[in-house]
């Protein structure tokens, strides 16, 4: 089972992009993402490195079904969980149904994230292969 993730746009408050669980390159689930932006892949104000790594279906005592990526370089903790705006992941990965500015602050959100966390942890199996890739390089 594999998760793509294309970070498709970034501005200096934020990284939106799609993702795609597959399995057996059959396309099981779409949603869109929302991180940090780039910022040398510092703990907390930061996104993660695009790169493959190893996500296990987690239950966070905070967020509740997650994804735990692991092996992330010189980084730890690091979740895809539900959450609606750039304010509530420090370096995770946010997930929702659709982007809307939710809030009027003039930046995209995700919505429906609890929704679509439900959905991923209910499809995923215990092990889940995260591909993430910028495309807008």
């Amino acid at each position: 089972m594999q998760l793509v993730i294309e970070r498709n746009q970034e501005n200096k408050y934020q990284t939106i992009g799609s993702a795609q669980l597959l399995d057996n390159k059959s396309l099981l689930f779409e949603f869109y993402t929302l991180e940090l932006p780039w910022r040398n892949n510092e703990r907390n104000i930061s996104r993660i490195p695009d790169n493959h790594y190893k996500g296990v279906k987690h239950q966070s005592p905070k967020f509740g079904n997650s994804i735990l990526i692991q092996d992330v370089p010189n980084r730890s903790e690091i979740l895809i969980h539900a959450g609606n705006f750039n304010y509530d992941t420090l370096g995770c990965i946010l997930v929702g149904k659709s982007l809307k500015d939710i809030n009027n602050d003039g930046l995209l959100d995700v919505t429906d994230s609890v929704d679509t966390i439900t959905n991923l942890y209910n499809l995923c199996d215990d092990i889940v292969y995260v591909n993430i890739l910028d495309k807008f390089k």
